[in-house]
Order: C-alpha cells, then structure tokens, then sequence
C-alpha cells in the first residue's frame, strides 16, 4: 500500500534532544513538542540506537497527546544484534519503549556496502511484511548512506519498499561521497516518496563559513543560516518530510517560523545555494555530522566527533583560537593523537570519512609545532 498520509514537511528528529548533562531533559522537550504540535507538525523520528530517545519520545509525546495526532517513526539496526532472533526483538522493545502500540513509520536503519547482507541474513524483509501484516507497523523503508549503484540495487530487489530516508542538503547535493542529487535520482526513479536526514548537516549549515554567512547576508539579512537549508530540501519534488535534529527551543521556533506556511525556493534563492555550494565545495573540512556511530567501538574511547569540530573551527574559518581551546578540551589521553589506526570508526561512518587519516592531520594542526 502506497503512502496516503501528508504530513507538514519538517519533521521532528530526536536523536540530538535536548539534555541536562548526558540524560535527556524531557521537561524541556515537551515544551519543543508542544510547539511542533501546535503549529500542525505531526512526524516523530527516533530509533532503537538513539539513548534515551524513544523512552523521552513516550513521556513527551505519547503520553501527553490521542495516538491519532502523530506519527512515529523508528528504526532497526541489525548490526547491534549477533542473532537474528535479537534484531526481531528490537521492534518490540522499541514498541515498550515508546509506548506508541504501533509503528507508523519503520526503517531498517543506516544501510551501506559494510552491513547490508546482513539485513538479508537475517531476513529482516520479511520480517517487514509481516509485521506490517499483523498491523504493528503502518509503511516500511530503510535509511541509507552509501552508493547510487547499492541503492539501485536495494530497491530492485525490494520493490515493495515505500519510503527511504536520504541524507540530502545543498553542501552534498553534488558530493561524490554522499551523492545526495544521484542518490535521490534513484529512489525517485524507483518511485519512493523520501524522508531527508541531515539537511542542516548535524548543524554544520546553521554555522557556515563566514563566506557563505555573507551571501546568505546579503540574499536576505532576515532569514536564518539553517532557514536556507531546510527549505532546499523541502523543495524537492517527492519529499514525505524533512527532519530537524532540533536541540533548542529557540531551533524549534526558527524552524517553525519558515516551514508553518512553507514557500519552495525561488530561482533567485536557488542562485544563491548554488553559489553557496561552490564556496563550501572549495573548503577542506571534514564532512562528519557528529551522529557519533563511530565513538561506541572506538578501542581508545576518544571522542571523534569533538575532535573534529575543533578541527572544522580552524579549517573552515580560520578561528585558531577557538579551535586551540575547544581542541584543549579534549579528555587527556582521547585526543587525535592516541587514535591507534584500526579503522573500527571507518566501518560504521556514514560520512564514509577516513578518519584515521583526518587524525593525522589533526595532530599535525594541533600538536606539532
């Protein structure tokens, strides 16, 4: 069955919620519910990987609003269970956790070349139609971050997929890495209605290079950095929605500011992102979006996401002092200078970053001198 359903395009990413400390602060992330709900919004993204997010999601949401009014979506990550049996498990857990009685949006979660047999392995498609037979999960897709090739291949296997979640924003839309415009050439050519992740790249596009703030400056000193991002992705053709890793109130407000009456990209805009494209085209920084896949099975425990947003600050707009104090920051004995090389990060990155080569450079910016 197709997707009938059209929520409003900017869905609710709980993966980066907002905390005190390292527990989600829940009190503050129902006043951010609230405001989303109140302004129409109904699409909820969270996943079985996301600590403490589907347990917020039911005390937030669930519990607060009638089922009718939302739709969840969560995902299954097969790659944290070494049996079939326990990656089955995880929906009912996410079930538990959640509270929501049913699933209205279930992905298989972060496919790329590294684990996608392994979704085969355990039958987990099957599994798909099964449950959505017995009525636990309303529409099934996959997230995905890799190839346009796999991709094609992944939806000629699985026809009856009907949605996938694509990293897309204006930075990777022409990135050989990413593939953003290639990849959503496929899903589209296979007829998929697409939910975007990452379209503010874990916040990376709401703080731009100065050279881009400048353009965005001048284009319209009224619209926020991160404004010009969504609504890019927004205005493709086939978006179900775009999810917002919001962490503030004040991210909430701006988001809902421009997408509560949501007007496409005019050809003027579409210039200045084009330009915008360029100027971050010709950056070398390293293109991570802190979603921190890589800290859990890092042997050494070092933060690789911390690491390389203290890199950014000096690769992308100079600001030495800055990226000299957030480096300093670092736990001692976890900074880019104890990466041991043994790649484990590499395997589950969805930047596909090499990352035991961006170390390297880090310790040559920081270190040596």
């Amino acid at each position: 069955m197709a997707i009938t359903e059209e929520p409003k395009k900017l869905g609710f990413g709980m993966m980066r919620l907002p905390r005190r400390g390292v527990v989600i602060d829940v009190e503050k992330t129902k006043q951010m519910v609230d405001l989303f709900m109140a302004a129409g919004f109904t699409y909820f993204d969270t996943a079985y990987a996301y600590t403490g997010s589907e347990t917020a999601t039911r005390k937030a949401l669930v519990e607060r609003y009638p089922r009718e009014s939302f739709t969840i979506a969560t995902k299954l990550a097969a790659g944290l269970k070494p049996t079939e049996k326990g990656a089955k498990k995880e929906l009912e857990t996410s079930l538990e956790r959640s509270g929501a009685g049913y699933i209205d949006y279930y992905l298989l979660h972060s496919l790329m070349a590294g684990n996608y047999k392994l979704y085969e392995k355990y039958h987990l498609w099957d599994f798909l139609q099964e449950q959505k037979a017995a009525g636990r999960i309303r529409h099934y897709g996959f997230s995905f971050h890799d190839s346009p090739e796999l991709l094609d291949e992944i939806l000629t296997a699985h026809p009856d997929v009907e949605f996938v979640q694509l990293q897309i924003n204006y930075a990777d839309w022409e990135d050989p890495r990413v593939a953003s415009r290639r990849n959503y050439e496929v899903a589209r050519k296979h007829g998929k209605r697409i939910v975007i992740m990452e379209p503010v790249k874990g916040g990376k596009l709401a703080n731009p290079p100065e050279e881009v703030q400048k353009l965005f400056r001048q284009a319209n000193p009224d619209r926020s950095f991160a404004s010009w991002a969504i609504r890019f992705a927004a205005s493709l053709d086939g978006v179900l929605t775009v999810l917002s890793g919001m962490s503030t109130i004040e991210q909430m407000k701006d988001n809902l500011s421009y997408m509560t009456n949501f007007e496409p990209l005019n050809d003027a805009e579409r210039r200045v992102l084009h330009e915008a494209e360029r100027i971050l085209g010709a950056t070398n920084t390293i293109p991570c979006t802190a979603c921190r896949y890589c800290t859990e099975g890092c042997p050494k425990q070092i933060p690789i996401p911390d690491v390389f947003s203290a890199t950014n600050l000096l690769l992308g707009s100079g600001r030495r002092e800055e990226a000299e104090a957030a480096y300093a920051a670092l736990p001692i004995g976890r900074s880019a200078a104890d990466c041991i090389a043994c790649r484990k990060c590499e395997k589950v990155c969805p930047q596909h970053i090499e990352v035991s080569e961006r170390m390297k450079e880090t310790v040559k910016l920081f270190e040596q001198n």
